[in-house]
Parts: structure tokens; C-alpha cells; sequence
């Protein structure tokens, strides 16, 4: 039954290949406990759980950094999001992720010449007025080729990778039902929710596997930051952008990673990390609609002090509502307020259902509370408000509770947006850079225009609600007329009482059983003639075997209900 739960034949030998590559780098006890092997064995598969010695000398963390680029992009790119997760994992697996690279070859031309034939219509060479067959960089799910239209447009064309959507779409369909075992096998990850997390991650792979998606990403956000005249987004060739392929305008300067390039060629580095903070955080604090994965590889720095953002195939949604926490949950980490940080992360938490009761609620508040509090006194300028929100994550880890999944990425995009300051300039601060903005967004919430607006749009949901009421008051006198209204009470935990009054029942009856077959057979045992086994009355003797039967039943199923609870 596991094995079917588990997998379908078209995906076992992809769970062959998974097993074979955690056993080989370390992670054997991992797969045993999930009952893989056991599963396998079913299937016919007999795995042997060895791994080298030279791997066996390593540390968990980078045995597992290695086993998920040895896995391919599905499993790289879920531990790249696994590195943004400090409430999930500690900071020697955080650290240990952030290094992760595809570390995939790149495809001759040849191998997509004929996806490039059926999306562009015609050979590159004819398509564009050149087409470079060398790459300028390549990744997991597509690379990127230097292209010229004929009109002169210098371009960069990035081609997604020929077979990459049904590899993907086979390992997010076994990492549902892997997760789906996990929570069965290890109830302590139920708090984490693995199949919200994988469910969650497929729909983002997914997204990132559209590249017209990421154009339209990439306009929208282009829009969004047009005030700032410091900030470029490469303009997109829609003639040519498919789902498979997109064109985009190419972008010269200083890639992020040269940083010894921007003395020698002028720049300013302090000003450059005040204009990206001020870019990223307008994406997340006004905007609601954010690039995710802001690394310097994804950075360009233009003359005359501009930054050019890219590659828009991650980026992050906020809900009107998850901004204003999130200026709460900032304002109080850069004003040291522990009570509001406090309320803010315990709302995040219970909205994921890890809601606390009792002493231990009381124990999460003070711990948070501690946390801000030894900041009082610290001068803004020496706050470093990525490794503050990664902390307050931790916090929330230590006691089983997992942040929603949009707020983990947005963590993650603070923590890279503080990292490239500080590389730009040791001086920065990134709350320093945050705080005014923050003033100015909540300023603006309370202005006359805005109060006004939201009062009206308040005023117009009261009036529909007011006009639906009669309707409403109606079908519910008609149900109760007919006898149709049902009251349901949802009383917390009534289910499990009666589970465990319906085994009890069934252990008492069988008990009563047990001991009519034991009074009944001893009855039969004093009574001569009948049929012998043994030497002994057959009847009397079928009966103890089965009262012994039901007693060894009754004991073990006592014991294993006493553990379960």
C-alpha cells in the first residue's frame, strides 16, 4: 500500500535515482525513516544504503548541498528556497544552501535548434541579423545567447532548456507524495506543512518556467519603479517572446558581481547601495510586487549611478493587508517596539494554524520580546535588519511555527538586498535606508485622500451588505420552514474522544468475549466424550487458543493506542 501512496510506475525509477543519491551522500538514516527503502523492497528494488568514506567525513549540511545538485534543478532549485527559510532550517543548513549552483553545461546550439526553429518561426541566423551560438551564461532551466535584429537592437536571447518542463513536472509529482509520506512518518514536520511547502514551490517552478511570465514581471515592475529614474529595466522584443523563449533588450555595465571594477570606472558605491535599497523597497513596502532574488548576479551597475535589474522569473506578491504587518512588524524591529513585533509574528504564525496556547504562548512573547528589547538604546546606524528578521524567524523555528510562504521569500529578498549593500559600502545600514520610507508609507495611509478612500470603499461592502440582508433573512426563514436548517457545533478535539471511546467499546467487548471463551472452555474441559486433540476435550482446546488469541490482541492493541497518545 506504501509503495502505491507513493509513487507510480512512470516515477519509480526517478525515486530510484533520489534514494541511491541521499544513501550516497549521507543521508541513508534520512531515507530509512521515511520507509523509502521499505517501499522499493516491495516494488522489487533492493537498495543497498552505502556511502563513501571520503563523503561519510562531511558535514550534514554540505552532504546535502551536494546530494540536491547531484538531483538536478527541481531539487536545486527547492534548496535555494530552503536557504531563505530560517524558521525552517538552522543556520549552518541556511549557510550551507546559499552556495548552491546548478553547475549545468551548457547546450550546443544543435540541441535547440529545433525549439528555436518552432518558436521563432525560422533559423536564428535568418531571425536575427546575428546570433551568437556561444552562450553568455547558462543555468538549470534555460541559458542565454547574445543576439542583433536587424535594426540594430543589441539582445539577449534566453532559451528555455529542450525536456526541462516534464523533468520538472515528474519530480514536483513525486516530492507531493514524498511530503505527503513525511508528514505520515515524521508527525514533527506537520507543523511545517512539507505539502503546503512543496505545493507552494511547484506553483513558483512553474511560473518560472513560463519566460514570457517573467517579461510580463519584469514590465510590470518596470512601471511600478518608473519614478525612480536611477533604476533601468531591459525593454522586451514581444515579436519573439514565447513560453519557451524570451528576447529582451540587452544591458551592458558592471555586472554585480565586479565590484573592483566600480572605483576604477567612476562610480559611487554608497550612492548605488542607497538607490537599490530604495528601489527594493519601494517593490516591497508600496508596490506589494517584488523581485525576489535580488543577487548580484541579477544586478548591473550603469553609468551615471543607475542599476539595472534582470531576470524577473522569481518575484513576490504582498496583499494590501501583508503590508501593512509588514510596515508594523519593520517599524517595530527599527523603533524597538517588542510588543508590536510580538503580535505581528504570532499572527503570521496562527495564520498558518501553528497557533500556541498557554504557557507556551507566554514563552514565545517574552522570547520575542527579549529579542527587540536588547536592541534599546542601539543607534539605528548599527541595526542589521536582515539578520533582525532572520532571527525573529529562527525564534518562530525554535517552537515548531512556520511563516507564511510569501513572507519567507520576502525575508529572503531583505536579507540578499543587505548582504549587496554592505558589499557595495560597509557603511550601509539598511535601516537607516528603510526607516524613511516607512514613515512616509504610513504617513500616506493616514492622509485625508487616503483615509477617505478607504472609508468610502468600507461605506460601499456595508451597503451590499445591507442590501443582501433581506434576501438573506429570507432563505433562512424558507429553510427553517422546511425543516432544512442545520446547526452544526464544531466542538475542538470531540472527534478524538470519540475515537477514543469507540476503541475502548471494542476492547471492552472483545474482553467480554475473551472471558466467556475462557469460562465456556473451562466448563467443556470437565465434561467427558467429544471429539480429542492431545488428549484433551477439542472444543475445550480451540476455545483457550482462542481466548489467548484475543488476549495477545487486546494487550498489544492497549499499548500501541497508550503510545499513539
Amino acid at each position: 500500500m506504501l509503495i502505491d501512496a507513493l509513487v507510480s510506475a512512470r516515477d519509480l525509477g526517478r525515486l530510484v535515482d533520489i534514494v541511491g543519491v541521499l544513501t550516497r551522500h549521507g543521508l541513508g538514516d534520512l531515507v530509512q525513516r521515511m520507509g523509502w527503502t521499505e517501499a522499493l523492497e516491495k516494488a522489487g528494488h533492493h537498495m543497498r544504503l552505502e556511502r563513501t568514506a571520503e563523503l561519510a567525513r562531511l558535514p550534514r549540511p554540505v552532504q546535502l548541498r551536494m546530494a540536491l545538485e547531484e538531483l538536478g534543478p527541481t531539487f536545486v532549485k527547492l534548496g535555494q528556497i530552503l536557504a531563505g527559510r530560517a524558521d525552517l532550517l538552522g543556520p549552518e543548513y541556511i549557510a550551507e544552501l546559499e552556495h548552491l549552483h546548478s553547475r549545468v553545461p551548457a547546450l550546443p546550439l544543435e540541441a535547440l535548434r529545433e525549439q528555436l526553429r518552432e518558436d521563432l518561426g525560422g533559423e536564428p541566423e535568418a531571425v536575427f541579423a546575428h546570433f551568437d551560438p556561444e552562450p553568455l551564461a547558462a543555468a538549470s532551466i534555460a541559458q542565454v545567447h547574445r543576439a542583433r535584429l536587424h535594426d540594430g537592437t543589441e539582445v539577449v536571447v534566453k532559451v528555455r532548456r529542450p525536456g526541462i518542463g516534464e523533468v520538472i513536472d515528474a519530480d514536483l509529482r513525486l516530492l507531493e507524495r514524498l511530503a505527503a509520506i513525511a508528514e505520515h512518518r515524521l508527525p514533527a514536520l506537520a507543523p511545517y506543512r512539507p505539502r503546503g511547502l512543496v505545493h507552494e514551490f511547484g506553483r513558483s517552478l512553474r511560473r518560472e518556467l513560463d519566460l514570457a511570465a517573467e517579461c510580463r514581471n519584469a514590465e510590470r515592475i518596470a512601471g511600478n519603479l518608473k519614478p525612480l529614474n536611477f533604476v533601468a529595466i531591459p525593454p522586451v522584443v514581444w515579436d519573439f517572446t514565447k513560453e519557451r523563449i524570451n528576447v529582451q533588450h540587452y544591458v551592458g555595465g558592471v555586472p554585480g558581481q565586479a565590484l573592483d571594477r566600480l572605483d576604477a570606472e567612476g562610480f559611487d558605491r554608497q550612492l548605488l547601495a542607497r538607490r537599490g535599497a530604495q528601489a527594493v523597497m519601494k517593490m516591497i513596502v508600496e508596490d506589494g510586487f517584488f523581485h525576489a532574488d535580488p543577487h548580484p548576479g541579477n544586478v548591473f551597475y550603469l553609468p551615471g549611478n543607475r542599476i539595472a535589474f534582470i531576470d524577473f522569473g522569481m518575484v513576490g506578491r504582498l496583499s494590501q493587508r501583508r503590508r501593512e504587518e509588514l510596515l508594523q512588524l519593520l517599524l517595530g524591529l527599527v523603533q524597538r517596539q517588542p510588543r508590536q513585533v510580538a503580535d505581528v509574528l504570532l499572527d503570521w504564525a496562527e495564520a498558518q494554524g501553528g497557533g500556541l496556547a498557554g504557557a507556551h504562548l507566554g514563552q514565545l512573547e517574552a522570547e520575542i520580546e527579549g529579542f527587540v528589547d536588547q536592541y534599546h538604546g542601539t543607534p539605528l546606524a548599527q541595526l542589521n535588519l536582515g539578520q533582525m528578521l532572520a532571527d525573529t524567524t529562527a525564534i518562530l523555528r525554535e517552537h515548531h511555527l512556520a511563516l507564511p510562504s510569501d513572507l519567507a521569500l520576502l525575508i529572503k529578498a531583505f536579507i540578499s538586498l543587505e548582504g549587496m549593500g554592505r558589499a557595495l559600502d560597509p557603511a550601509f545600514h539598511m535601516a537607516t535606508e528603510a526607516l524613511p520610507l516607512l514613515r512616509q508609507v504610513v504617513r500616506a495611509r493616514y492622509q485625508p485622500r487616503a483615509l477617505a478612500l478607504r472609508g468610502w470603499s468600507s461605506l460601499q461592502r456595508v451597503l451590499q451588505m445591507a442590501e443582501q440582508l433581506p434576501h438573506d433573512i429570507s432563505h433562512l426563514l424558507r429553510s427553517a420552514r422546511r425543516g432544512q436548517l442545520n446547526v452544526a457545533i464544531d466542538v475542538v478535539h470531540l472527534q478524538h474522544v470519540g475515537d477514543q471511546l469507540d476503541r475502548a467499546a471494542s476492547r471492552l467487548s472483545v474482553s467480554l468475549v475473551i472471558a466467556a471463551l475462557i469460562i465456556g472452555s473451562s466448563i467443556v474441559m470437565t465434561v467427558g466424550g467429544g471429539p480429542q486433540l492431545f488428549g484433551l476435550p477439542a472444543f475445550g482446546l480451540l476455545g483457550f487458543v482462542s481466548a489467548t488469541v484475543g488476549g495477545i490482541w487486546l494487550v498489544r492493541s492497549t499499548l500501541r493506542a497508550r503510545r499513539h497518545d
